[in-house]
């Protein structure tokens, strides 16, 4: 294991517009510049390390009285390969950044994409969810000089996601599904279910169905804003990234929408809907295959279905959602979930104690 004095950290500045291109759509030019718009203030890093190299979005807001904090949504991408560093490699990481961004910086939270460590435990079925928090707390920071990392209370993006590959042929696509899933996809047609291609001057119809289907599914909702910023930003676009906005439609009515994000050779599934009426239509099942058929014929090689349950556990609020995505083929990924690293504990802990938090560290 790779000791504190051996793993050093170098961040250099750059600026978000040089980026790397990258398969996570958070952590790309255009993300920085939704979160711009949102008043969020982006700033970008270079990362070298003995174990990996990279580059970083961090996302900055202010909070309480005179007080910031750092956000990296889904980042860094690039770690160390051994799990048991994985503590180690963010503590040196939040030291180094604590100097680039000021002394005000109260906490520090990272959404992880690296694999959990307790991925395989849940693949082979040892365990059918993440351990509680302290347990892995102490796992996490083993190792570390500060044993300071906490496992935030929720994760800014999904720990648990179904990804579909696509990058093979439309029919080992459809054979890779179960055969409900194949059944309602061809239901939806028969019925008389169209996918189109919208444009921004439909999404007041899509937020609609979006918050008919949160007050269904009990869910928080985002502000209309934020979906404003994604295609403002997305229509001065310079990079790879871009959204994908489909409608499922029958007649007049529609059943379904869907928000995708493109970056690199990923789709990413955002934000979706779906009516209370003609349920049995199945339009979220042509909706869904639709998307993956433009989302492989612009490049992409992934549709990552977004949140599930880490397994086939009827007690977990995602069970439904497991039920859903798994029918569609594809794989779990397990992820690490939102770490945070506290400069000042005394804003750090109102800010976890805030009702708002969700919303304010929101991706």
């Amino acid at each position: 294991m790779v000791t504190g004095a051996a793993m050093k950290i170098k961040l250099i500045p750059k600026t978000t517009k040089s980026l790397l291109p990258t398969d996570i759509l958070f952590q790309t030019p255009f993300w920085s510049r939704v979160k711009s718009c949102l008043g969020f203030k982006p700033v970008a890093f270079d990362v070298k390390s003995p174990s990996s190299k990279g580059d970083i979005l961090v996302l900055i807001q202010p909070h309480g009285a005179g007080g910031r904090a750092a956000y990296i949504p889904q980042g860094p991408e690039c770690g160390p390969d051994n799990q048991e560093e994985y503590g180690l490699y963010l503590e040196k990481l939040s030291q180094a950044m604590f100097q680039h961004l000021g002394s005000d910086i109260s906490f520090i939270r990272y959404d992880l994409p690296w694999k959990s460590q307790y991925a395989e435990e849940i693949r082979q079925q040892k365990r059918l969810d993440y351990p509680r928090a302290e347990l892995r707390e102490m796992r996490m920071n083993m190792g570390t000089s500060q044993w300071n990392l906490r496992k935030a209370s929720m994760d800014m993006t999904v720990s648990s996601s179904l990804i579909v590959d696509i990058n093979i042929p439309e029919k080992k696509i459809l054979n890779n599904m179960k055969s409900k899933t194949r059944y309602n996809i061809g239901l939806a047609e028969r019925k008389g279910v169209r996918v189109i291609q919208a444009g921004p001057e439909r999404l007041h119809e899509f937020y609609d169905l979006y918050v008919q289907t949160a007050q269904r599914n009990n869910f928080s909702i985002c502000e209309y804003r934020h979906f404003t910023a994604l295609f403002n930003t997305n229509l001065r676009s310079q990079d790879d990234s871009r959204l994908l906005f489909l409608l499922a439609t029958h007649n007049q009515d529609i059943l379904a929408g869907a928000i995708i994000g493109i970056s690199n050779k990923n789709a990413l599934y955002l934000y979706g809907a779906s009516s209370n009426t003609k349920r049995n239509f199945m339009a979220p099942y042509a909706m869904h295959w639709e998307a993956m058929l433009q989302s492989k014929a612009g490049g992409c090689h992934t549709y990552d279905m977004g949140a599930i349950s880490p397994s086939l556990n009827r007690d977990h609020p995602f069970y439904g959602l497991y039920r859903f995505k798994t029918g569609f083929g594809g794989r779990i990924e397990y992820r690490s979930g939102s770490w945070d690293y506290p400069f000042d504990p005394q804003k750090y802990h109102a800010l976890v104690n805030s009702n708002n938090l969700a919303r304010a560290v929101g991706a």
